[in-house]
Formats: structure tokens, C-alpha cells, sequence
């Protein structure tokens, strides 16, 4: 009995994704624990075969000079070979090289498409991102909601940085009703993930706050969760 052709390739494919998918869990796992040349060795054959997980973590190490000398230009070719195929980790270092001018001219408008496109898929950092773009007026015009409602998604996903601007958009009343409870509920959180910063600005803001609203906001921190992505 002849095995149908199309049966065959699929087999074959099926084989060759388990293959795939073993080398990048080998790669991952050798760069979890720091074994950067292993992990670039793994990686590397599977970034040049396509894979957007890998391309971005490669990009990764070139940025970092894990494993390999550090390389603004390398980064970016592997950062942009992901984000093309939709990869939106790898999509937020592009945003985020155009806003900084690392590896790349400096570009607002560039940096505002690619966390866009981050952000829309539900990653946090992508969503701060657009968010202070907004907030600073750079690569679009300025605007206080938009700002707060893209660093309200990303900050309910326990994103410290946009729970910081979240912060600050409530203790100045940017794009929201000043509320020094809701500043410092969210300074509070960003602060109990060690982002040190929000802990003096919960300092600074609450010299403006009875001890009633300080006991508010911290319960409404203790109390907080997670949301989804959006």
C-alpha cells in the first residue's frame, strides 16, 4: 500500500514542528539559566529558519551581548524579522528603539506604529508605550485620555512602569479627575514590585491627603487583582 503524498508531507512537517519546537525549548532553557552560548546556538538555527520566537530572542541577546558581542544593528535585524510576522515582544523593542534612536534614526511616528501594533495584540508594554507617546505628544498629538487609557490597559495587566503614569495622570489630573486615593493606590502597586520611584512619589503626594484617604488606598491596593488583556 503506497502512502498518499500529501499524507507524507504532512508527517514530515509534523516532524520537522516537534524538532523545531524541542531546539527553541532547548535554546529558552539554556538562556533561562545564563548558558548564552548554547542558548545562541539553538536559537540562532531556528531564527534563521523563520521562527519569530526566536528571532526575537536573538535580537535579544545582540542587544544585551549575551552570548555574543553586543550589536545595535544585529538587534534590529532580528527584532524586525519577529515584529514583521506579527511577533509582538519583538514589535515593542522596534517601538521602543525609535523612540530611544538605538540601532535605529530616532523616529516618533515609526516607534508610535510598531507599539501600536504591540499594543493592540494585548501586550502591556506596548500599551505604556503608546500610552506616553500620547502622554508626551510625540509621533502624535498630545492627549491625556488616550495616554490614560492605554497605560490603564497595560497598568491592569500589573505593568509597573504604566501603573507609575497612571499614577502621576490621577495626582495632576491629566486625562482623569485629580484623585489622590486612585495616585496613590497605583504609585503603591508599582511600588510593591520594586519599582523604587513610586515609593517616593506616594510620599510626595500624600503630604495633599488625609489619613482617611491614605487607609482608602491602601486598602483598594491590597484588594487589587489583575484584569485581563485586551
Amino acid at each position: 500500500m503506497k502512502t498518499p503524498k500529501l499524507l507524507l508531507v504532512a508527517v514530515l512537517l509534523a516532524g520537522f514542528a516537534a524538532f523545531a519546537h524541542a531546539g527553541f525549548d532547548d535554546g529558552k532553557a539554556a538562556y533561562g539559566r545564563g548558558d548564552y552560548a548554547d542558548a545562541y546556538e539553538d536559537l540562532k538555527a531556528l531564527a534563521g529558519l523563520g521562527d519569530a520566537e526566536a528571532q526575537y530572542f536573538l535580537g535579544r541577546m545582540y542587544d544585551r551581548g549575551q552570548g555574543v558581542a553586543k550589536d545595535e544593528a544585529e538587534a534590529i535585524k532580528w527584532f524586525r524579522r519577529a515584529a514583521d510576522q506579527g511577533y509582538a515582544k519583538a514589535q515593542f523593542s522596534m517601538g521602543a528603539a525609535y523612540q530611544t534612536g538605538c540601532g535605529v534614526p530616532q523616529d516618533y511616528v515609526e516607534a508610535v506604529k510598531w507599539f501600536r501594533r504591540a499594543a493592540e495584540q494585548g501586550n502591556a508594554e506596548g500599551q505604556c508605550g503608546l500610552g506616553n507617546m500620547y502622554g508626551e505628544g510625540h509621533g502624535v498629538p498630545l492627549d491625556y485620555e488616550e495616554a490614560v487609557k492605554w497605560c490603564r490597559k497595560a497598568a491592569d495587566q500589573g505593568d509597573a512602569l504604566a501603573q507609575t503614569a497612571l499614577g502621576w495622570a490621577y495626582a495632576d489630573g491629566n486625562g482623569v479627575a485629580q484623585d489622590y486615593v486612585q495616585a496613590h493606590m497605583w504609585f503603591s502597586l508599582a511600588a510593591a514590585q520594586g519599582y523604587l520611584s513610586a515609593a517616593d512619589y506616594i510620599d510626595t503626594i500624600a503630604k495633599n491627603m488625609t489619613p482617611a484617604q491614605v487607609a482608602e488606598a491602601q486598602r483598594l491596593a491590597g484588594e487589587w487583582k489583575p484584569g485581563g488583556r485586551d
